[in-house]
């Protein structure tokens, strides 16, 4: 495993641990390429979309307090005018990806520059900043009739959680999620005021040769589809936390980890839960797991409850963690 993961080129930090047993740990790359900084245990990364499992579960806990229902739709919940959005969207079709609300980031260019050419990415610190760029959109497609991956649909998770509990979404999942895990160096942070110790994602430009940060490529501080920095470690304690039902009921977390949405086309990208990807395994139990990727960022953690498996490989590079887990599923499992 130790040559697979330093031929993987990974430059960032990947985890794999079994039943509470560390198996790998590996470290690679700068976190701060002109001051030299390497990459460590400790560093923050960027997890992009990783973090909408996050908002997942932030929606589950308001559903089994009885705040909230699956059911319940949006028009009902935010009193606000949700332009060309059908307020018949339910909370359960904004959680699997089936809502047909208008996606902010369905046509960007690979860098995100064209999406903040007319909204400056320095401008979006908040969900509502982000809803004022999609409101006006059309549906794609009628409510409940397809699985299609969407960001904006976590942005009004996100905004459902600010109704509901009186708080920034952010402020929400810090006291019920990370705080209850004790993920002390995770957190929703602006890009310029970022705690010590957070790794600059890294951008390679061809037509100059040489790396830039990403911060212009990406919202100022995260939002309900994405945007937490975490830590390797954090994320495993983020795991423990769903397993030993420290932030969900039993039921609930087994109802997360079941198939919601999609058609199984796709042996990765095929079925979705609530919050979580989800492989088939036909002959176990199945795997799953959370994933992430913007411009200088790239994250994946998977569960293998077959095997007690929890791999996390995060990268300030874009680097390819996808085909390292691949990888890793044939080595280990």
């Amino acid at each position: 495993m130790d040559k697979i993961l330093k031929d993987s080129g990974l430059r960032g930090n990947a985890y794999i641990v079994r039943n509470g047993e560390v198996l790998f740990e590996y470290s690679s790359g700068f976190a701060d390429i002109a001051n030299k900084i390497p990459n460590t245990s400790e560093t923050r990364f960027a997890c992009a979309s990783m973090s909408k499992t996050f908002v997942s579960v932030g929606i589950l806990q308001l559903i089994s307090k009885g705040q909230l229902g699956f059911d319940d739709a949006l028009g009902g919940i935010l009193d606000l005018d949700l332009g060309t959005i059908d307020p018949a969207v339910t909370v359960r079709q904004l959680l699997t990806h089936t809502s047909g609300v208008p996606d902010y980031d369905d046509e960007t260019q690979d860098d995100a520059s064209g999406l903040w050419a007319d909204y400056p990415n320095y401008k979006i610190r908040s969900n509502m900043d982000l809803f004022r760029i999609f409101r006006e959109k059309p549906m794609m497609y009628p409510a409940g009739e397809k699985f299609q991956y969407n960001n904006s649909g976590y942005v009004l998770l996100a905004m459902v959680i600010e109704k509901i509990t009186g708080m920034d979404f952010d402020v929400y999942l810090k006291k019920n999620i990370f705080d209850v895990c004790g993920m002390e160096r995770t957190g929703y942070f602006e890009f310029d005021r970022l705690p010590s110790g957070c790794a600059t994602g890294y951008l390679y430009g061809s037509t100059y040769e040489d790396y830039r940060s990403n911060i212009y490529s990406v919202a100022a501080k995260g939002t309900g589809d994405g945007g937490a920095f975490v830590t390797v470690g954090d994320i495993l304690k983020f795991w423990n936390g769903l397993l030993e039902h420290k932030l969900l009921p039993e039921d609930m977390v087994t109802e997360m980890f079941s198939k919601q949405s999609g058609d199984g086309a796709d042996p990765e990208e095929g079925y979705y839960g609530y919050g979580v990807w989800i492989i088939d395994v036909p002959d176990g139990k199945d795997i799953v797991y959370m994933q992430g990727s913007d411009p200088g960022v790239s994250a994946l953690s998977e569960y293998n409850p077959n095997n007690g498996l929890i791999t996390v490989l995060l990268s300030n590079y874009s680097d390819n963690v996808w085909s390292l887990m691949r990888k890793i599923r044939k080595e280990i499992y």
